[in-house]
C-alpha cells in the first residue's frame, strides 16, 4: 500500500543553491542516468533531483501495466502502457520541475527536479544532506519539499570554497 502524502517527509526534500556559483557552467556535467522505479503502485524515490542532460529510466517492477506521464513544461512526456519487467527513458534538457504521473493509477505522482547546476543535494533519511565543491561567497539556500519551496536560508562559504551543510527546520 502506498504511504500516506499528506504530511511533509523529510526524506522528500531537495536543497540547492537558488543561483549558481559564478563558474558553474563553465565545467561540464558529466551526462547521468537517474532512476524512478514503479514498485507497490508508488513512485519510489518520490522526489529525483537531477542536472540538465540527464536521462532518467521509468522501470515497472510491478505485476501491473502502469502508464507513466508528464505535462509539465520543462519536459512533457506520455510512455505509454508497459508490464513487470519493462522499462522506458527520458532525457531531460530544460530545468525546472517536473510532475510524474501514472494514467492508470490516479494515486501515483513523483517530481523531478532539473538543475542546470550541480549545486544540489536530497536529504537522507534523517534530513542530511552535503554539497560539495562550492566557491566562495554568499548564497540564498532554498529547501523544496513535497511541491514547494519551504524555507530559504542564506549561507557564507570562505574564501577557501566547501562544503554547504546545515540544520534545517521544515515547517
Amino acid at each position: 500500500m502506498p504511504a500516506p502524502r499528506d504530511l511533509p517527509d523529510r526524506r522528500r526534500s531537495v536543497v540547492y543553491l537558488e543561483t549558481a556559483p559564478l563558474g558553474a557552467f563553465e565545467v561540464p556535467t558529466p551526462r547521468a542516468h537517474g532512476t524512478l522505479n514503479q514498485r507497490n503502485q508508488s513512485f519510489v524515490p518520490y522526489v529525483l533531483a537531477i542536472t540538465v542532460g540527464t536521462t532518467v529510466d521509468f522501470p515497472n517492477s510491478d505485476s501491473t501495466y502502469h502508464n507513466v506521464f508528464s505535462l509539465s513544461k520543462p519536459r512533457r512526456f506520455d510512455l505509454g502502457r508497459y508490464p513487470r519487467g519493462q522499462s522506458r527513458s527520458v532525457r531531460f534538457d530544460e530545468p525546472g520541475v517536473v510532475r510524474v504521473f501514472c494514467e492508470i493509477h490516479s494515486d501515483m505522482n513523483a517530481f523531478i527536479l532539473v538543475f542546470a547546476h550541480r549545486y544540489f543535494a536530497t536529504t537522507d533519511a534523517d534530513g542530511r544532506y552535503r554539497i560539495d565543491d562550492v566557491p566562495p561567497g554568499t548564497y540564498a539556500l532554498t529547501v523544496w519539499n513535497d511541491g514547494a519551496v519551504r524555507t530559504v536560508h542564506t549561507v557564507r562559504v570562505p574564501e577557501e570554497g566547501g562544503v554547504v551543510e546545515q540544520d534545517l527546520v521544515v515547517d
